[in-house]
């Protein structure tokens, strides 16, 4: 789930969308392209790297807690490989913002913050 708030006009805004994991792969798709329109291939890649980074911990945040498997099936599907999937499990693992725990069937991922 995502909150969208702000204004258009004089008008307030506040939103929530629904996204499964096929949606966060196709919006991952589609930011970082418009985001970075005639950069260098390096600018894009970086950009669309730390804006994958940023949905990933958007995602946790928002599920507050997941358990390893479904975590790394959202996460293949939003980085498009089970490769890139796993890389951002690892980075989770040592980012402060989140506290794995280690449970008899699979590790829970927990939004810390």
């Amino acid at each position: 789930m995502m909150r969208i708030r702000g204004r258009i006009g004089d008008w307030p805004v506040d939103l929530t969308v629904e996204l499964d994991a096929q949606d966060w792969a196709q919006l991952a798709q589609h930011i970082a392209p418009a985001a970075v329109m005639g950069e260098p291939p390096a600018v894009a890649a970086a950009v669309k790297t730390d804006a994958l980074w940023q949905t990933t911990l958007e995602l946790l945040r928002q599920a507050g807690q997941v358990e390893g498997p479904q975590l790394l099936a959202q996460l293949s599907a939003l980085a498009g490989s089970e490769m890139a999937g796993k890389r951002l499990l690892v980075r989770l693992r040592h980012s402060a913002q989140v506290r794995m725990e280690t449970a008899v069937d699979a590790p829970i991922y927990h939004w810390v913050g």
